[in-house]
């Protein structure tokens, strides 16, 4: 039963949905198929008949009126590419996350009771008119006290509670979905909620956001390639954040780069070497590349904020992604279907033959394109879209990164159309597997331990000493636990047991038969009756017992 607040709201997304001709989805749910007709009454279906846009258009339109949490919720939907149709996927990734701003009174109060002072006292100068808004938070400029230029990153007031509300909406009807239609349950309506629940308040925590730019700055420290704002830690709490204001062209504005002197095809190359860089040097990246995070300086150097969607893989998941990849190109479909067998990304019982054909399927038209028109991102998506038929669940981690890597190849070509992302990518990649595999990685990993292996080496000749005088004085022993032979040596004890019940209970019955057959002088004391019968009900307890635990 929906709870009467929830009801109000669902009664409002039916009406967003019937305005924008998405009447029919909730229509199709077997639930609602009785009262199907009820759509020939609705005003929009006669407005919208026959002119109404693709299924994409509409969501998003849909998704735009719902307000400001559903707009995050189409942009974090948009990365499960290998979930959505094309022209769903490609509309979600147009929404905007622009919204009203609230009052500065709200801003400076918040920003008070956070740092524990009058704004006057913190900031040399503080602009009530914030710079941007969006769903989560706004940003104001300011001045620190020391004269260093800085912007105030404020978490918006009420807006956990708002998520709350809806995100238990959200799983109320994604659990409907998932129930009544059979196209939802493809599309694992709850998870994605459980996916979106996790992102949004990870967003929410600004402590969170400056670790990671802490950390991506570090990770670039002196780089000609990126620059990362500084953040001032003693301005930073949970709900604000104060970080370095820069300055910078922003990436998507073309011409204005052009008119400044800047290389095109340096800021293409450079994109696609900062993600890999992060990717498999670093194991660390920005997971939210659009272009209103990205800015350029006049030398060519990109500046990037906003930190609160990143990224990791493991060792095991890099290498086995290169090794993809590098695969692929050389059109080796065989490694490649081996490789997602060994990495676990499909079940271990997977037939590497047939997965190997699918793969060579979906493949093959690609390369009958040039080179320089093959997408990275496309490649990963259809290999997902692929694997999926093979009961392949795809990890959140190869999900943000291929989302970003689409992000980072559609910013590349918008540069400079003509960049070649595998040329760029290629030697980085083999020059990495070279440092992960090989006579150096195993030179490299001896080094790593040498400070752990220095402080047990004095301890082994001691230990070897003692092995050797135990083996000699007959006094060693060895202790071997498997799990096997416990759940064996269980299992003897219990069929042991039974076979011992199943013995003393047929004794039982077998005397409790005799002594009733028997005329003894018990009989004519009534008894006899009453203990055979014990005797039999005993035995048949003890027989039974022993059937069970079979």
């Amino acid at each position: 039963m929906i709870p009467f607040r929830q009801g109000v709201r669902v009664v409002h997304i039916a009406w967003v949905l019937a305005k924008h001709g998405l009447d029919e989805f909730i229509l199709a749910a077997h639930l609602f198929r009785p009262i199907r007709f009820f759509r020939f009454l609705s005003p929009f279906y006669w407005l919208q008949k026959g002119q109404r846009p693709n299924y994409g258009v509409r969501i998003r339109r849909t998704l735009e009126d719902l307000g400001p949490i559903y707009i995050k919720f189409g942009q974090i939907l948009s990365t499960r590419r290998d979930l959505l149709p094309d022209e769903i996927a490609e509309e979600l990734v147009k929404l905007q996350d622009e919204v009203p701003p609230f009052p500065a009174e709200q801003s400076r109060a918040i920003v008070e009771k956070a740092l524990g002072g009058e704004v006057e006292d913190i900031f040399a100068s503080f602009e009530t008119q914030p710079m941007a808004s969006a769903s989560i938070a706004q940003v104001h400029a300011a001045t620190l006290h020391s004269g260093e230029d800085v912007i105030v990153k404020v978490v918006r007031p009420g807006i956990e509670k708002a998520i709350r509300k809806d995100i238990d909406l959200m799983y109320t009807l994604a659990h409907l979905a998932q129930k009544y239609s059979r196209e939802a349950r493809r599309l694992r309506p709850v998870e994605v909620v459980e996916e979106y629940e996790k992102t949004i308040f990870d967003e929410l925590d600004l402590m969170r956001e400056a670790a990671n730019a802490s950390q991506l700055r570090r990770n670039f420290e002196n780089s000609e390639m990126l620059y990362i704002p500084r953040v001032y830690w003693d301005y930073c709490r949970n709900n604000v954040m104060v970080m370095e204001r820069v300055y910078g062209t922003p990436v998507d504005e073309v011409e204005e780069l052009k008119a400044q002197g800047v290389s095109m095809a340096l800021l293409g190359e450079r994109g696609v070497e900062i993600f890999f860089t992060q990717v498999f040097r670093d194991n660390f990246f920005h997971a939210d590349m659009h272009p209103g995070n990205i800015f350029v300086e006049p030398s060519g150097r990109y500046i990037s904020v906003d930190f609160g969607i990143m990224g990791t893989l493991t060792t095991e998941d890099q290498r086995y992604l290169a090794e993809n990849l590098l695969a692929f190109f050389h059109q080796d479909y065989r490694r490649v279907a081996e490789l997602h067998v060994e990495s676990g990304w499909v079940p271990e019982g997977t037939r590497v033959e047939e997965f190997e054909a699918a793969i060579r399927t979906v493949s093959e038209p690609i390369w009958e394109k040039p080179l320089a028109d093959i997408s990275f991102g496309h490649f990963l998506l259809r290999l997902f879209q692929t694997a999926r038929r093979f009961d392949m669940e795809v990890q959140p981690q190869l999900v943000l990164l291929q989302k970003t890597l689409l992000n980072i190849e559609g910013l590349g070509r918008m540069l400079y159309p003509e960049l070649d992302l595998w040329a760029t990518a290629k030697p980085f990649m083999e020059k990495w597997l070279s440092q992960q595999v090989g006579p150096k990685a195993f030179v490299r990993r001896v080094r790593e331990s040498l400070p752990q292996m220095s402080e047990q080496l004095p301890e082994i000749p001691r230990l070897a000493y003692r092995v050797l005088k135990n083996a000699e004085e007959g006094k060693l022993r060895l202790n071997w636990h498997s799990e096997e032979l416990s759940a064996l040596r269980r299992e003897m004890n219990a069929g042991q047991s039974r076979t011992r019940q199943s013995i003393a209970g047929g004794a039982l019955l077998i005397s409790a038969a005799l002594l009733a057959s028997l005329g003894t002088p018990l009989l004519s004391a009534g008894l006899l009756p009453l203990f055979s019968g014990g005797l039999g009900i005993a035995g048949i307890g003890l027989l039974g017992n022993s059937l069970r635990r079979r």
